[in-house]
């Protein structure tokens, strides 16, 4: 679906244009060309096909503009019978497309419920244990004698953000080498056993890693319960619909009469010709 100008023009004029108000339904017949009705359903798909900067607009606006672009292409086509082996392969496609989403989408509002997140939600949180997670920074430098020297300014009362934000070759170093909150697992071994030796407030000797020598400082340590459902709906709304997405698409394939080319009896340069479609 294109927007023409002269079609926008059309419909910035309309907000001019007084609209009767009535009872519309996707039936509700807006103009006959030679015969063919265009419906208020067809310019509603129309306008959900439009670039954002169009569908923006109020529908008052866009309503005369789609009108005539509908009206004009039905014109257009009434003579045409037969698609260009490039239009018909797309209409294959889409048609394809559009079945294909209206039953996944259909699955997906069938079966994504509040029982069903809730459920997911139980399975996945509500035996959760509290957890502890650390705050912590660190000054990343290339050799333990750099380390040890950095301790030593330490102890003699030499800022950490400070000696991080000018020594530590690691990414964090710019923020004083704050790292923020993390839990068990999520660092590389040698540096979680540091932390879990730390108290609140003290600094490690030197730590070797494979990104190299490190001087640990333990901000903070908290106790973390499992989230609210809100705080992690979203994510578990996703994993279920993908989870309905992928069995309906193993069900469809499992029971269909699939065969493909075999791999390597097809170069796929073709993709890439712009003269492939026009054969």
């Amino acid at each position: 679906m294109y927007f023409s100008r002269s079609a926008f023009v059309g419909a910035m004029l309309a907000l001019s244009t007084p609209v009767l108000a009535q009872d519309v339904t996707p039936d509700t017949v807006l103009a006959t060309v030679n015969g063919v009705d265009i419906t208020a359903g067809h310019m509603a798909a129309a306008k959900e096909r439009l670039p954002d900067q169009y569908r923006q607009l109020p529908d008052d606006a866009l309503f005369t503009g789609l009108l005539d672009q509908l009206v004009q292409q039905q014109a257009l086509g009434k003579d045409h019978t037969e698609f260009s082996p490039a239009s018909q392969f797309a209409l294959d496609n889409e048609t394809r497309s559009l079945k294909a989403g209206e039953i996944l989408q259909a699955r997906v509002d069938a079966e994504l419920t509040e029982e069903a997140i809730q459920a997911a939600y139980d399975a996945d949180f509500a035996g959760a244990e509290p957890v502890e997670e650390y705050s912590a920074a660190h000054i990343l430098v290339e050799t333990e004698e750099e380390a040890k020297e950095l301790i030593t300014q330490l102890e003699s009362g030499a800022d950490f953000a400070a000696l991080a934000r000018e020594k530590s070759t690691g990414p964090s170093g710019p923020n004083g080498g704050d790292l923020g909150w993390f839990g068990t697992g999520q660092m590389v071994p040698e540096f979680e056993a540091a932390v879990l030796e730390l108290g609140p407030g003290q600094v490690s000797p030197p730590v070797q890693t494979q990104f190299g020598w490190h001087v640990v400082k333990l901000n903070e340590i908290r106790v973390k319960g499992a989230p609210g459902l809100e705080e992690v709906r979203g994510t578990i709304v996703q994993g279920l619909q993908q989870k309905i997405v992928d069995e309906v698409l193993s069900a469809a394939t499992d029971g269909s009469e699939i065969t493909r080319a075999e791999a390597g009896t097809i170069a796929p340069a073709f993709l890439s010709d712009p003269d492939f479609l026009a054969q």
